[in-house]
């Protein structure tokens, strides 16, 4: 009986961009963990420091503080997005000539660029000329995103919603056309309602789809800082002030490269592992 083998040639054909990118993502992650264990006075003099930027940051209540303010921001995006994209993929028309108009309305947001988004958001909430804004006072609400640090979450928060839910939606709707009608036939011979089609046969066969759509909401979330920078600056105060803009704060505004070194690094591997984490979870009952 003949083994059959897999040939590996198709490697050869990527393995240039491989090599190209991993060289590109090598050499700043190099220079980074550089500075994070020396300390430099310019002029390309450097000495040892070790690990005490690494303490410093962790024992830092200014990186707590940022790092708070990073895990409520990715928590209440995440607790929004997921749910709202589902819903509204499960009430998009699957079939007929407004599939494809939904589709395009949905996938406008993901195509507008990051400062685009947030100086858009910008004008659009301010208390004065802003729509947002003077339609929110003009109901009785004390609404202004420059003074109060609620009104800014609010802001930031809504803004987030309205440009990357559109992503939650079309992953989940590509999940749902994905499923054979040969499903719903029989849910509806046994009179099974939509809640009871949704939990028994759309939610597992979606279990994929979320667990990537979560992850790159996080990953996104937590990572943010365009938007949240071009919206508020932080302010008012340090309010919304996340981890990256604290560390763009710390590394260009301060000068301070070797804190800025190490925050960058472990801002990295808490990325990674509650990345891991959530995957992790999320496929432990994955039959497949």
């Amino acid at each position: 009986m003949a083994v059959k083998t897999e040939r590996q040639a198709a490697w050869l054909l990527v393995a240039p961009v491989v090599v190209l990118v991993a060289f590109n993502a090598l050499i700043p992650l190099m220079t980074v963990v550089n500075y994070s264990v020396q300390e430099t006075f310019g002029n390309n003099f450097f000495l040892w420091h070790g690990l005490g930027w690494f303490q410093d940051v962790l024992r830092s209540e200014r990186f707590h503080a940022a790092f708070g303010r990073q895990m409520l921001f990715t928590g209440l995006i995440l607790l929004i997005e997921v749910p709202l994209g589902v819903a509204i993929a499960l009430a998009m028309p699957r079939r007929g000539p407004l599939v494809s108009v939904c589709l395009v309305l949905m996938a406008l947001p993901l195509l507008i660029p990051w400062n685009v988004v947030g100086a858009m958001w910008n004008i659009f909430a301010l208390p004065d000329i802003g729509l947002l804004g003077r339609t929110l006072n003009g109901l009785g609400f004390d609404y202004n995103m420059t003074q109060d640090p609620l009104s800014a979450w609010f802001t930031l928060i809504l803004m987030d919603v309205w440009h990357w839910t559109s992503l939650v939606v079309l992953l989940t709707y590509a999940g749902l056309i994905s499923i054979p009608d040969a499903y719903y036939q029989a849910a509806r011979i046994d009179g099974a309602g939509a809640w009871a089609v949704f939990r028994h046969i759309q939610l597992p066969k979606l279990r994929r789809v979320l667990t990537i759509a979560i992850l790159l909401r996080f990953m996104d979330s937590f990572m943010v800082y365009t938007e949240p920078f071009v919206l508020t600056g932080g302010g008012p105060g340090n309010s919304t002030t996340l981890l990256s803009i604290d560390l763009v704060k710390i590394a260009l505004g301060q000068f301070d490269l070797g804190p800025a070194a190490a925050m960058s690094l472990i801002y990295f591997f808490i990325t990674l592992l509650v990345s891991w984490v959530f995957y992790t979870l999320m496929t432990r009952h994955d039959p497949s």
